[in-house]
């Protein structure tokens, strides 16, 4: 760490819910989309190390913190962008919808919270999820059967490479299982703005997740009221620790710390009976990372504090206070190495890794 970085005084530990990581050596709050792109444009014009940074919540930072500018994204705005219809599903334009854009750093769940009080459907099963708007087209965030690319527009963006700014319709977002073409190309664009085409109603685009149907009475369609939707869904994530709470140590995690493997047919069939199998429409299987922890002994609350994976759910590497980025790579490793011996499947981090690496 150098005297620089030694004597700043924003701790990267106290803007992620992992709370890990070390200090900035410059840190600059961009409130609006002018001074995010200006920021930007600093930083590049220096060959300045750059960090984006909106909620904190995919991100695992090294205890020695970042040797560069870390840009927050603080920018606000949720504005009626135009249109009378929307797509219901492929070639069948309803009307009564609504086009918004969402500046990138408006908080997801609120703005899920308000698209439900505005009766715009189809994210309302995203309820709960932390992090900020211009992050969920970057991994494609989804649960409980809904996905961001089911509703997304488009993505407006600056791209660093040719200086300019540049807006990606959904279908050249590169959009699959927890990536984009954001990701596959780290640091190439920031994120502005995001903007989503909604049906109107009081009732929920149809449930697709068993588990989520059970608990409610969906009509015909397999819908439910949206508000019943919300509530479901936020009880069945704190019931995981997947709902921030200052007092829950289950919660200062990055979510789920591995995405699910996607198997070809060979490895599928490798699988034990028992493993959850998903069909992809690409002739692959999905599984489930969980199950496979799981099932290759580590239970919920394994590990030695400050690093445990959740007392809830399998799938969290907590913070159980006190913990650094190595106590946390150290059970991430404990974790994917058990699970590859015994299964012969890698499992591959979700968060971003910033300064350190899981190799």
């Amino acid at each position: 760490m150098t005297d620089l970085l030694a004597g700043s005084t924003t701790r990267l530990a106290d803007h992620t819910t992992l709370r890990v990581g070390g200090p900035a050596r410059t840190w600059i709050e961009a409130t609006s989309e002018a001074e995010l792109v200006a920021a930007v444009q600093a930083a590049d014009a220096a060959g300045e190390p750059l960090l984006i940074l909106g909620g904190g919540s995919n991100v695992l930072v090294s205890d020695a913190g970042f040797d560069g500018t870390v840009v927050h994204v603080a920018t606000r705005g949720i504005r009626l962008a135009g249109g009378s219809c929307a797509i219901d599903e492929p070639g069948a334009a309803m009307c009564g919808g609504a086009v918004i854009e969402v500046a990138a750093g408006e908080n997801w769940d609120d703005f899920v919270a308000h698209a439900i009080s505005q009766e715009w459907r189809g994210i309302e099963a995203l309820s709960g999820i932390p992090g900020s708007v211009g992050a969920t087209p970057i991994q494609n965030v989804g649960a409980y059967g809904q996905e961001v690319s089911d509703w997304l527009w488009s993505v407006r963006t600056w791209d660093r490479r040719t200086s300019m700014f540049r807006t990606f319709a959904v279908g050249d977002c590169g959009l699959g299982y927890r990536t984009s073409r954001f990701k596959s190309e780290p640091g190439r664009y920031v994120v502005l703005s995001v903007t989503f085409q909604f049906r109107q109603g009081t009732m929920s685009a149809p449930l697709r997740f068993g588990e989520l149907s059970r608990r409610l009475e969906t009509d015909a369609r397999g819908r439910a009221p949206m508000t019943e939707v919300r509530e479901a869904v936020l009880e069945l994530r704190r019931g995981k620790g997947m709902v921030l709470d200052a007092a829950d140590h289950d919660t200062w995690s990055a979510g789920s710390f591995f995405t699910n493997p996607i198997l070809d047919a060979e490895q599928a069939a490798s699988l034990p009976e028992a493993a959850p199998r998903f069909p992809q429409t690409d002739g692959r299987v999905k599984t489930s990372a969980a199950w496979l922890i799981e099932a290759a002994g580590f239970h919920k609350g394994f590990g030695t504090p400050p690093a445990t994976l959740s007392t809830k759910h399998t799938l969290a590497l907590t913070n159980r206070g006190g913990a650094g980025s190595d106590d946390l790579l150290g059970l991430a490793r404990e974790v994917r190495d058990g699970v590859r011996n015994a299964f012969g499947i890698t499992l591959v981090p979700e968060p971003v890794l910033v300064g350190v690496t899981l190799d």
